[in-house]
């Protein structure tokens, strides 16, 4: 077959096509800004330093995609939440001063445009970019925060898991709220050039298996089909360990899900089934970062061997920062020399 560009690969491999060879999409962040010379606190505030940095990695790397991830705080931070920036780290919500520390408030908060001067236009700005230079070669993807993930955000993390048990009423209503200002940001991230949307939704792993159906499902389920209307796959990206959550995370149809290290591939397989596409799973320190190629070759190998065909090389989460290049040009080849079916 013809070498295909990034785009054309991921789009076609998810679409259940042919494809050159298996695609290349790890979650690199503070990775890319350590491969241009950035502080991450610039990749943060400025969408003109993330686009140069991804897009500069993924050449170097020879990655199918480029994206705006960068920190979880751009929703909450347009809402009015209090957000702390750092020098070389990324931006955090202050828990101790919540946006939603007052229940009452979510009944007065507006769902924010995506207006300029905000940071979330800022990401859609960095599409726009990202676009005009690499968006015929390389996949992009937009992102958005998960309900739980979001809620957490502007509730508080600690508060939001008692609210499960003290106030589901009010549950339901924040992550209604957080749906809909979600999906008005992704489609400004769709119209900026978006090829597919990632969901962010990490909290949710820490939500046994009665309250992510209850509570969390729902909310991610129409998300992700409110996403689908909008005629763009979705990417959906759940930090720790999801073994308990898996046949719902299977039942909500994305076009991708992400598997951190601490769920094995092969379960998640038997729960999702065969056409699920699966990304992963490598633990991003012990398996990456300090491993060598010939070994990270051979557990990336093993990831593919549990997942089938519908898989896509990547890490269990984000490249560390201080990942030899090596050991990420491991990941390309695998991606480049793996037999396909």
């Amino acid at each position: 077959m013809t070498e295909l560009c990034g785009r054309e690969r991921v789009l076609r491999f998810l679409d259940g096509e042919p494809v050159d060879r298996l695609p290349l999409m790890p979650v690199v962040m503070m990775f890319c800004a350590d491969q241009i010379g950035v502080k991450y606190g610039d990749y943060v505030r400025d969408y003109r330093v993330l686009a140069q940095a991804q897009m500069r990695t993924a050449e170097k790397f020879d990655f199918d995609l480029v994206s705006v991830m960068s920190d979880p705080a751009r929703e909450a931070s347009d809402c009015g939440a209090r957000v702390e920036f750092y020098d070389d780290q990324p931006a955090a919500i202050v828990e101790s001063d919540a946006l939603l520390a007052d229940k009452s408030r979510l009944s007065r908060l507006s769902v924010p445009d995506v207006a300029p001067g905000g940071r979330m236009h800022a990401a859609v700005s960095a599409l726009r970019l990202m676009k005009s230079q690499v968006g015929r070669d390389k996949a992009l993807m937009g992102w958005v925060e998960g309900p739980c993930a979001e809620g957490a955000d502007l509730r508080g993390i600690n508060a939001l898991m008692l609210d499960f048990y003290d106030d589901p009423d009010f549950v339901h209503q924040l992550f209604e709220f957080v749906v809909d200002m979600e999906l008005r940001y992704a489609r400004a991230q769709i119209e900026a050039g978006a090829d597919l949307v990632g969901i962010g939704d990490a909290a949710a792993s820490l939500v046994g298996p009665k309250f992510y159906d209850e509570f969390v499902w729902p909310y991610e389920k129409k998300l992700v089909d409110g996403l689908r209307a909008m005629g763009t796959r979705v990417r959906l990206h759940i930090c720790g360990n999801t073994r308990r959550i898996l046949p719902g995370m299977g039942r909500l149809e994305c076009d991708i899900v992400d598997l951190d290290y601490l769920t094995p591939v092969a379960e998640a397989r038997q729960a999702m089934g065969k056409r699920q596409v699966l990304l992963g799973n490598l633990n991003p320190v012990a398996a990456l970062r300090d491993s060598s190629p010939q070994a990270i070759t051979a557990a990336i190998a093993e990831c593919h061997r549990q997942a089938g065909p519908r898989f896509i090389v990547g890490a269990g989460c984000e490249v560390v920062r201080d990942t030899p290049a090596a050991n990420v040009r491991a990941l390309a080849d695998y991606a480049r020399n793996a037999s396909l079916p």
